[in-house]
């Protein structure tokens, strides 16, 4: 079993930044992969970034590359988004969630976070 916890979460303007972040509790070992996913009222959630726990390597959706810049500490048990150039297309409660394989796909992951929420005013 594996807990989440997102925070960071909030109101902010265009073009302003936020920062979000996600504690890991548990069965953290078995964690291959964090990511966090984002998702509007009426839409499907979608993918927004992820990160190796062991190696740390990166990954992106095409429309936050070099907006958003996803990390984790270094024990490997929390992983933060770092939002940068805010639209109001970002607007969307947060998730973040992890999984014990590679793939980034809502549903392949193994546990989810409650979410946090993000708006951006224009």
């Amino acid at each position: 079993q594996v807990q989440l916890v997102e925070t960071g979460g909030g109101l902010v303007q265009a073009g302003g930044s936020l920062r979000l972040s996600c504690a890991a509790s548990g069965r953290t070992f078995t964690i291959y992969t964090m990511a966090w996913f984002r998702q509007a009222p009426g839409k499907e959630r979608e993918f927004v970034a992820a990160i190796r726990r062991i190696s740390g390597n990166t990954y992106y959706t095409d429309s936050v590359k070099g907006r958003f810049t996803i990390s984790r500490d270094s024990a490997k048990n929390t992983v933060s988004l770092q939002m940068n150039s805010l639209k109001p297309e970002d607007t969307a409660a947060y998730f973040c969630a992890v999984s014990r394989q590679p793939m980034t796909v809502p549903d392949a992951m193994d546990y989810w976070g409650k979410g946090t929420l993000v708006t951006v005013s224009s």
